[in-house]
């Protein structure tokens, strides 16, 4: 989040359910997340985390409840979302000018997430931890207020998941939001936790 944004960013979820097809794989899913806050999404595989990312990120709809986000959001998850003919410094570039980010954002979301020596590699060649750190730029080179970042340290070295809890922290502290869904609990102080059961329902 930036000086660009003036508004401050909240989620509200309240006795929120899901179904996919005729299973319900959340219910009860009740939150209140504000600017600053880094929201750890807890559970074992299978139990809705990143069902709950993707609905707060507008992707799936709301079976029952209600549901308000404010703000632009940005997901990371296993959907690279970058063009794979593109090199990677474009194909940062084209999501920054969907996003509201700028070229210096790239540029900063390259370095932090040691991309550079990559900017002009198409990202198809990329390895399976240097295109999960492709997607993690993109959401830092975006001008989103709320992360959504699914299981965002798997495939990263120490160095890059340092990096990463540097730029969350920093995001934080400019009045961004984030929401963290992973096993294990993140290095950086969390707000708040939500744990999900194995039935999709709040622990």
């Amino acid at each position: 989040m930036t000086a660009r944004q003036a508004y401050a960013p909240f989620i509200r979820l309240e006795n929120v359910a899901i179904n996919r097809g005729n299973r319900r794989v959340l219910s009860g899913m009740m939150l209140d997340a504000n600017a600053g806050d880094l929201i750890w999404v807890r559970g074992a595989n299978g139990c809705g985390k990143s069902t709950l990312l993707r609905t707060i990120a507008g992707l799936l709809d709301i079976t029952s409840g209600r549901a308000e986000v404010e703000g632009r959001v940005a997901l990371s998850d296993e959907n690279l979302a970058l063009e794979p003919n593109m090199t990677v410094g474009h194909a940062l570039k084209f999501w920054a000018d969907l996003d509201g980010g700028t070229p210096a954002d790239c540029d900063s979301a390259l370095s932090e997430m040691d991309l550079l020596s990559l900017c002009d590699v198409p990202v198809r060649y990329l390895s399976t931890g240097q295109k999960k750190r492709a997607g993690l730029a993109r959401v830092l080179s975006s001008n989103a207020a709320i992360w959504l970042l699914d299981e965002p340290y798997n495939g990263l070295d120490s160095a890059s998941s340092a990096h990463l809890d540097r730029a969350i922290l920093r995001h934080l502290a400019a009045g961004g939001l984030t929401l963290l869904a992973a096993h294990q609990s993140p290095s950086i102080n969390i707000t708040q936790s939500l744990l999900l059961d194995s039935s999709g329902q709040m622990a």
